[in-house]
This record gives C-alpha cells, sequence and structure tokens, in this order.
C-alpha cells in the first residue's frame, strides 16, 4: 500500500512537472518574440513600411525578433493589447485612454515623439465660402476613425467648444476610417470637409499627393497631447527598459537613426506617462465617447 501511494504521488509530481516545464517553454518561446502593432491610421502598405526598419532597430537593441501584425481597427489594437496578443502598441492619445478604461489602468505608455506633446489637427475644405469652423454649420463633415484623437476626440472637442454640435448643426457626418482616406474625401467633393491630425496633412503636402490650393486649410487647433507607445504595465521590467531606452537613444546627429525617426515623423523621441493624457480623457467624457 505505501508502495502503491508512493507510486502515485511519484506519478503525480511528475505529471506537474512536465506541465510546468510546457509553460515555462510555451512562455519562453513567445517571449523570444517582441509582437508589435499601431492603430491604423494610415494605408496598412505605408504602416509596414514605416515600421520595417523601426522593427530591424529593435532587434538589434533588445536582442529579440520582432514581428509588426497589422490590426483591422482602432478598436482591434485595444484588445490585442489587453488579451496579450500584442506586445507593443503605436496609440493615439485616446486609443491609450479607451486602453486604460479598459484594462483598469493596467497599460503604461513608454515614450512619445516631442511633437506629441503639442500635437495638433487640420480642419481642410476645398469650399471658398468655409473660411472658420461657425461655417461648417449645414455642411457635410468627415471625421477620421471613430476612435482617433486627432481625425475625430479632439476635432469634436473644438467644435462643441465653438458651440457647434456635429450630430445636429451639420448636414451630415461620416468617417473616413483614416487621415489620408479624410484627405480623399474632401479632394474628391464627397464632403464638404473634414479633420486630420497635422502630421500627416504635412506629410501628403510634402509628397505632393495634394495640392494645398485647391485643398486648403481654415482651421488648426491648438495644441494636445496625442500618440505614444504602450506596453500591458505586466511586462517584463527589464524588457520594458530595453525598448524605451532603444526609443530614447535614436540619435537624430545619426544618418541611420534619423532616417528611422524620419519616418516616424519624429524629431526624437522622448518618456511619458499616462498623467500626460489626462485632458485627453476628460474630452473624451465631456464629448460622450468615454463613460465617467
Amino acid at each position: 500500500m505505501t508502495n502503491f501511494f508512493s507510486y502515485k504521488t511519484l506519478l503525480r509530481a511528475s505529471f506537474g512537472a512536465v506541465v510546468a516545464f510546457s509553460a515555462a517553454a510555451a512562455q519562453a518561446q513567445t517571449a523570444t518574440v517582441l509582437r508589435v502593432s499601431a492603430i491604423p491610421d494610415e494605408a496598412p502598405t505605408e504602416l509596414q513600411r514605416k515600421f520595417k526598419p523601426l522593427g530591424e532597430y529593435l532587434e538589434k537593441k533588445i536582442g529579440m525578433k520582432v514581428e509588426f501584425t497589422p490590426v483591422t481597427d482602432y478598436a482591434a489594437s485595444v484588445e490585442a493589447l489587453i488579451n496579450k496578443k500584442i506586445d507593443l502598441v503605436w496609440f493615439g492619445g485616446f486609443t491609450f485612454v479607451q486602453a486604460k478604461d479598459r484594462s483598469k489602468n493596467q497599460i503604461t505608455p513608454l515614450v512619445q515623439r516631442a511633437e506629441d506633446e503639442t500635437f495638433k489637427s487640420v480642419f481642410i475644405t476645398t469650399k471658398k465660402d468655409i473660411n472658420k469652423l461657425e461655417d461648417l454649420k449645414g455642411k457635410t463633415f468627415s471625421f477620421g476613425s471613430e476612435s482617433s484623437t486627432s481625425g475625430h476626440l479632439m476635432p469634436r472637442s473644438f467644435l462643441l467648444a465653438a458651440h457647434i454640435n456635429p450630430d445636429t448643426d451639420l448636414k451630415r457626418i461620416a468617417f473616413s476610417g483614416a487621415h489620408d482616406a479624410t484627405v480623399a474625401a474632401v479632394a474628391g467633393g464627397k464632403v464638404d470637409a473634414g479633420a486630420l491630425n497635422i502630421s500627416v496633412w504635412e506629410k501628403l503636402i510634402a509628397e505632393k499627393k495634394v495640392n494645398p490650393a485647391v485643398v486648403r486649410v481654415f482651421y488648426t487647433t491648438p495644441g494636445y497631447f496625442d500618440y505614444n507607445w504602450s506596453v500591458r504595465t505586466d511586462m517584463n521590467a527589464d524588457l520594458r527598459k530595453k525598448i524605451s531606452d532603444a526609443f530614447l537613444a535614436l540619435d537624430p546627429k545619426n544618418p541611420q537613426d534619423k532616417a528611422i525617426l524620419d519616418l516616424q515623423r519624429a524629431s526624437k523621441f522622448i518618456p511619458t506617462k499616462a498623467g500626460n493624457y489626462a485632458a485627453i480623457e476628460v474630452a473624451a467624457q465631456n464629448a460622450g465617447l468615454l463613460k465617467k
């Protein structure tokens, strides 16, 4: 009897060890790849093009394989990070606030571009009779994605501050899904005006993909905090520091680093913190886009 129970105990212990080893092996395998994604605020091909050199740089700096996985929409980027399908995500300010809210404060923003301290949105049109926000009353209008900070939340917030309720004072509102799509909608006459982030607008102008003599900016918002790179709060502290240090080490004086920074439309990366996005959270609550 003693031998029988000893054998059962030994068997149970052995089985437990195998399960524990398998779980540890699976975790170790996952830990060898840093899974990265970004909100789809531009075309998927453009996001991939922008990330490729950055991904190769991160691989060298953190000693791990880096894989970029595109997502279908803004909400998917939030869910992927919370559900541990992705490790590092390029969020807009509002998307970060949504992820922070959904995860009960289990998301940590690591770094942002220096430009994201005072980010701006631009309102554009082809119509000669639209020269200020108040002129949008009775017009058709396009935001970007519903979850976009610079393409929806902040433009909506500034419209409300100008006593224009987009849902009642505009003839029709649409959501293009991305900043470049908003420009296309305005340029193609599908809507009278639209709003997008200033960074994409300036890029399209520089690449001569839009004619500023035809599609023009008639209002630029005051600055606000926007984009950041975020991780789950439970990420290994050493890995989190390696990622932060890698971004902060990008030096515009180094030609290879500058090429990466230029693709990210950044002069440099700087540390950030959740408190920087408190105003975004309040704006989202006031606009009825986030529960208090």
